[in-house]
This record gives C-alpha cells, sequence and structure tokens, in this order.
C-alpha cells in the first residue's frame, strides 16, 4: 500500500490535525517492530535516529519536535520499498531486508552520520540512496537470499583474500553479466569501489613533492609546483606536461575518526572498548596488557579527564618498510602506517581486524628524515580527536551518545623506524635513544663501540 508523508514536512505541526493523523498512522505501523524492551529509534528533530524510546515518548518527542528531515524510507519503522512498485509495509519477518545482513551495517553507518549530515537541512540521507537501492534490488529475478549489495560486498572481500587485480575482477563482472544477462551487477571494479566508498570503505588520494618536500594538500591542494623546491607537482613529458595530469607520489590516507566511531556502532565491540577498565591484572607482578604498565597508570595521572571516561581510546602506532613485489632484487620500499586500540583486551586487540591501516607511504625509497611530511594528515587528526573528539553514538546503552577523545601512547617499531619517527639517529657516536647528548662511547678499529653499561646497575651489585 502507498504511504502518505506529507504530513512530515508541515511545519506549524502542533496545531495540525494532518500532522496528529500522520503521526498515529506512523506509530501504529511501528508497533510491532519495538525491541524486546518496548524501546525503538525516535525520529524526530533532535534524536535524528540517534536514540531510542519507547512508543509514548515517541509520540511526544515528534509532536513536539517535528519528524526528521531526510528521513524518506522508514527503514527503522517496517517499511520495505520494492525497487518498481510503490512503498509497501513488510511484516516483522518478511522480506529480503529482514535476512540480508547488509541492512544492519547499513544501519550502523546511517546511525553513526546521522547527527552530522541531518542537521540543518532536508535530504540528510541522499549519499545513502545508491546503496539502498543496491540492498532492495535481487541479485537476480527469483533469488531473494542476496541482494546486489550483498553479493558485490562478498566479491569484493574475495578480491582482497586472493590477491585478484583489478583487471580481473573487470573481466570476472563480464562473465557473469555474459553467462546472466539479468544480473543486477554494477560494470566494473571503479563503479563498485566507488559504492564501497559510501560504506566508509574509501582512502584520501593525496599528492607529494617529487622530492618529498611537501604535501599538496590544504593550503597547497591548489598550486602546481611544490612550495619549497619549486618541482613540478605532475609528471613530464620532454619538459612538457602531458595530455593528463599524473602526479609523481600519491600518498593514500584512511581517515581514523570514522573507524574509531564504528567499534562503538555495535554493542558487542562497545562493551569490549571498556575491557582495559575491568580486566586489569590482580596480580600487581605479573602485566597481560599495557592497562597494567606504569605507563599507562602515569599518563591517567596527568589526564584525569581524559581518563574519567573509560571510552576514550589509546592508540599505539606501527611503521615499517617492506617491498610489496616480493622480489628482492627490485628496490623498493613502501611504508604502511598501522595503529592498534588498546582499549580491546589483549586477546583481540592484536588480530588483523583491529588493526587499523592509516597511511601508505610511497616508495621507491625509504621517507627516512622527511616521514614527517607524510605523517601530517595523522597528526592533524590524532590532534582533533585529542582536543575536540567527535560525537559518537554507543551502542551498548541506550540514548548513547558522548564525545569521544583519543591519544597515541607508544610507538611500536625497530630501531631504524624509530630514528625516522623520533628524528633521533640510531647510528653515530649519539646513538642512544635513551642518553641522547650523553651516550658513551668511542671509535674502535673502525667502529663505534658503546661502554657505560653498569652504570645502570644498583651500586651494590656484584658486577
Amino acid at each position: 500500500m502507498t504511504i502518505d508523508k506529507s504530513w512530515t514536512t508541515i511545519r506549524r505541526h502542533g496545531s495540525s490535525n494532518e500532522f496528529w493523523n500522520g503521526l498515529q498512522h506512523f506509530l501504529q505501523m511501528a508497533n510491532p517492530f519495538v525491541n524486546d524492551r518496548g524501546f525503538i529509534k525516535c525520529s524526530c528533530r533532535r534524536c535524528l535516529n540517534n536514540a531510542s524510546h519507547q512508543l509514548e515518548d515517541l509520540e511526544s518527542h515528534i509532536f513536539r519536535n517535528g519528524f526528521m528531515f531526510g528521513y524518506n524510507q522508514w527503514i527503522h519503522h517496517g517499511e520495505l520499498a520494492t525497487a518498481n512498485a510503490g512503498t509497501t509495509v513488510a511484516g516483522p519477518s518478511g522480506g529480503i531486508h529482514e535476512r540480508d545482513e547488509m541492512f544492519d551495517v547499513l544501519d550502523d553507518i546511517i546511525s553513526e552520520d546521522a547527527d552530522e549530515d541531518a542537521v540543518g537541512g532536508p535530504s540528510s540521507n541522499e549519499q545513502y540512496d545508491d546503496l539502498f537501492a543496491a540492498l532492495r534490488s535481487e541479485l537476480y529475478p527469483g533469488v531473494s537470499s542476496f541482494s546486489s549489495l550483498n553479493f558485490l560486498v562478498k566479491l569484493m572481500h574475495l578480491k582482497v583474500l586472493n590477491k585478484w587485480t583489478n583487471k580481473s575482477f573487470d573481466e570476472l563482472l563480464k562473465l557473469l553479466k555474459l553467462a546472466f544477462p539479468k544480473i543486477d551487477l554494477v560494470e566494473s571494479y571503479y563503479e563498485a569501489k566507488k559504492l564501497m566508498t559510501k560504506m566508509g570503505l574509501g582512502y584520501r588520494s593525496i599528492h607529494v613533492c617529487k622530492n618529498d618536500c611537501a604535501l599538496f594538500w590544504k593550503e597547497n591542494s591548489l598550486i602546481d609546483t611544490c612550495p619549497v623546491c619549486s618541482e613540478s607537482r605532475w609528471k613530464l613529458q620532454s619538459g612538457k606536461r602531458s595530455g593528463k595530469n599524473v602526479p609523481h607520489k600519491v600518498l593514500r590516507y584512511f581517515p581514523v575518526g570514522p573507524r574509531l566511531k564504528r567499534l562503538f556502532a555495535t554493542s558487542k565491540t562497545a562493551k569490549l572498548m571498556r575491557w582495559h577498565s575491568t580486566g586489569k591484572s590482580k596480580d600487581n607482578d605479573v602485566m597481560r596488557h599495557p592497562v597494567d604498565g606504569k605507563s599507562w597508570q602515569e599518563f591517567d595521572k596527568w589526564h584525569p579527564q581524559f581518563a574519567g571516561d573509560v571510552r576514550n581510546i589509546r592508540l599505539g602506532l606501527a611503521a615499517d618498510g617492506f617491498n610489496p613485489f616480493g622480489n628482492m632484487s627490485l628496490s623498493y620500499s613502501m611504508w604502511p602506517v598501522v595503529l592498534t586500540t588498546y582499549n580491546l583486551p589483549p586477546w583481540i586487540c592484536m588480530k588483523a581486524e583491529y588493526l587499523m591501516l592509516s597511511l601508505l607511504i610511497p616508495g621507491p625509497q625509504s621517507p627516512g628524515k622527511d616521514i614527517d611530511v607524510f605523517l601530517r594528515p595523522l597528526i592533524d587528526e590524532l590532534k582533533e580527536l585529542w582536543v575536540h573528539g567527535l560525537d559518537t553514538r554507543d551502542a551498548a546503552y541506550e540514548n548513547g551518545v558522548f564525545r569521544m577523545r583519543a591519544a597515541l601512547l607508544w610507538t611500536v617499531n625497530d630501531f631504524p623506524a624509530r630514528s625516522s619517527l623520533s628524528g633521533w639517529s640510531g647510528q653515530g657516536y649519539r646513538a642512544c635513544p635513551t642518553c641522547n647528548e650523553d651516550t658513551p662511547s668511542m671509535r674502535v678499529i673502525g667502529k663505534t663501540a658503546y661502554f657505560g653499561h653498569r652504570r645502570f646497575l644498583p651500586t651494590n651489585h656484584h658486577w
């Protein structure tokens, strides 16, 4: 049946019979979809589907504050739109959406972004229209167990696991289109990647100077020459720019904030993010997690406001170079910068699925002392997370929206990488990261020798 939603746009809703009648119909439609505690998401202009209330409170909220802008498909309140027909209402156990796991994924994504996208204007969820269209669409006529979006996500996952090339992925899509002419699938890997980007799985490409002097980012994003060495931003052929602008180097930056927010988007991981406050070792002589160490405890003493909310995030950073081609005869060094979340328990925080790639620094040479140039986007975001934080929905509690902050506590790296990150050389007479200027060293037969180690022992030690 067709649902009349014109009442949601009435401005003087407090004195409108049409608004009141529409609201009553909305509540009747939503009633079968309350959870086991009697709560359902509130679609008023203040809660924006971030908070959940009982139906009586839902009625008063919407009547008092008005219906939220942009919520045109009532996915949280029982509506199921078909691909070609008018709007219909699904029962609690019916429809492809109720069985498709991607429905819950989009629910989490929209709930995260509702407070940012929906304030101040209509059509707040337009960026998700393509995703909902792919979710509503059957993969093939008569196949209701797979939506087009679900199949594409699984196909992209197989591509990553098995290291398919972009070309092979395009060829596979062509074969599927040829074998199944009615299949609802994207035409190319490029289109698939654009769709995945809307799910928060994308990255930002930032051009870099040929000599690693600066990033063409923010204040330098529109210029064509390096502000430090005046080198051209683009590759040149015979001293002239080619028809298509091709940058010398491209830094891939994966924003950290949205992924940290997603850790709180499901109740399971949101509860695990509090583990560090309850899972400390009871034995003072045993350290099974960084929370048991003195550094963590000292940090909490120095920053009591940050430590006051156990949901604030402690991060560790790891960086090192590797050869992506697996050919040791080819000299190429690419540097990934990875973040790990120490709020999680020790059996989870080091698993691959909880490690976050934040930067992919291009080669062919190691960035060396210029690594600070490449780290700038990450450092700027970490500063923002430390000073201001992000409004985040906490799925572990009803109505749980809090200001999430984050701090980088440690770096994990070998000695050469430590030299690059800290700016203190790991070679020569002053290589010790602890002694620094006071490193005791001397030249012995063409090599640097370090001595004076016994000074760190107790005065009554037998050595």
